[in-house]
């Protein structure tokens, strides 16, 4: 990708996770970056300087003045839950807002952090406000790029919130409870794979939708026993019905102040949805990011409603 230090790029949420790797990965190709956020008031961890611009969905003339100059806006706007005011359909709306934001300013490409498989017909709103999502960018009329994820992992402590805390369960309880027999399947990629792909893509003219996943496939339960046995947890897995792992996921998410697992998530992986039948695209195998990280992972746990939600 050129290098400009007069180009410059938005990306929403670079204090958040995925967010910030593509941010990191701008400001070190010479790009200039500005970020729209819900949380201005957040330090941001660059050593370059950023520009930092709240969201504005509710004036979306100011909004789309944010957005003059930017050549590329990297989208990873989402919300994993409800919570509160705010739901998957508001997040479906404000994202559309966005994309319009982004045409009016002349935007020249957007690149989409989306979900594998998403759908229209999903009974699940995460992955058909997704599928929504994605239909509205297709028709905007702006160059676009769509990256579709799995599971994320990676960064530094208690960023990847999945992998974090089941090891933080293995490190804590006497047992970990698996959701039916555990032979759904995830591909998870590492966060930096994923920064480096969303600018390689950016830097492109053609549109495209790519799946981002990473080298390895695991069993639910597979993983599990992987992230126990790198940790040397004495936890028994345990295989319970899927009701019963959310009911024991909702007593601890009140432990906690947060919320550990939701219904369509557990749906979400009974359906086998966070995996692609396309070619890998990551190329940092989880198996290895674990040996090198098991004394870390899942110290601490990691609060969604406290990333995202609270000041």
């Amino acid at each position: 990708m050129t290098a400009s230090p007069s180009v410059l790029d938005a990306v929403t949420g670079a204090s958040g996770y995925s967010g910030k790797y593509i941010a990191r990965r701008l400001l070190a190709n010479g790009r200039r970056v500005m970020t729209l956020t819900g949380h201005p008031e957040r330090p941001l961890p660059f050593e370059g300087p950023v520009d930092v611009r709240p969201y504005d969905f509710e004036r979306p003339d100011r909004l789309a003045r944010s957005l003059e100059e930017v050549d590329t806006l990297y989208n990873t706007y989402w919300v994993r839950f409800p919570y509160g005011e705010m739901t998957h359909e508001q997040a479906v709306a404000t994202s559309r807002a966005l994309f319009e934001a982004a045409r009016q300013a002349g935007v020249r490409r957007v690149v989409h952090v989306s979900i594998t498989n998403p759908s229209h017909d999903s009974p699940l709103p995460y992955f058909k406000g997704k599928a929504q999502l994605e239909k509205a960018l297709i028709e905007s009329g702006l160059s676009y790029a769509i990256l579709r994820p799995a599971v994320l992992f990676g960064g530094e402590s208690g960023e990847d919130i999945l992998l974090n805390n089941i090891a933080w369960l293995l490190r804590r309880f006497p047992a970990f409870a698996v959701p039916g027999m555990g032979r759904y399947r995830l591909q998870p990629i590492h966060v930096e794979d994923l920064a480096g792909l969303a600018v390689e893509v950016g830097g492109r003219d053609e549109n495209v939708i790519v799946d981002a996943v990473g080298p390895e496939t695991y069993a639910f339960a597979d993983l599990v026993h992987l992230v126990k046995q790198q940790i040397g947890s004495e936890a028994l897995v345990v295989h319970t019905p899927p009701q019963a792992a959310y009911l024991l996921s909702r007593v601890i998410s009140r432990l906690v102040g947060d919320v550990l697992l939701t219904q369509d998530e557990i749906e979400g992986l009974l359906g086998d949805l966070l995996i692609s039948e396309e070619e890998p695209t990551g190329q940092t195998r989880l198996s290895d990011w674990l040996a090198a990280n098991a004394h870390r992972i899942g110290v601490g746990y990691a609060s969604e409603v406290a990333r995202h939600f609270q000041g």
